[in-house]
C-alpha cells in the first residue's frame, strides 16, 4: 500500500471527526463510562485490526483509550489508517 500524500491525508482527516495528525501518525483519544468499557472497546479494535493486519498504538488511562494509527511498512499514513479509524469511530456508534 502506498504512503498518501499530504493533500490526501487532509482529504482523508475531512471525513474523521477527533482526528489529528502527528507527524507520520493519526491519533484520537475516547472517552468511555468505565474502565471496563474502555477494555471492552479495546477488545472490539483489537479484532478490528486483527482482520484487517493492521495494529493500532492503543494506550489506555482508566476510562480513556487513545489509538494512534501508522502503516510503518509503509513508512507513514495509507488508506488502511484512515480505514480503522473510521472502523474504530463506529464501534463508539
Amino acid at each position: 500500500m502506498s504512503k498518501l500524500t499530504d493533500a490526501e491525508i487532509t482529504g482523508f482527516l475531512e471525513g474523521l471527526i477527533g482526528w489529528s495528525r502527528q507527524g507520520d501518525q493519526i491519533r484520537k483519544t475516547y472517552k468511555l463510562a468505565t474502565f471496563p468499557a474502555a477494555l471492552a472497546f479495546v477488545m472490539h479494535v483489537g479484532f478490528l485490526a486483527e482482520a484487517a493486519g493492521h495494529h493500532p498504538d492503543i494506550d489506555i488511562r482508566y476510562n480513556k483509550v487513545t489509538l494512534g494509527l501508522t502503516t510503518h511498512d509503509a513508512g507513514g499514513l495509507t488508506a488502511k489508517d484512515f480505514d480503522l479509524a473510521a472502523a474504530a469511530d463506529e464501534v463508539m456508534g
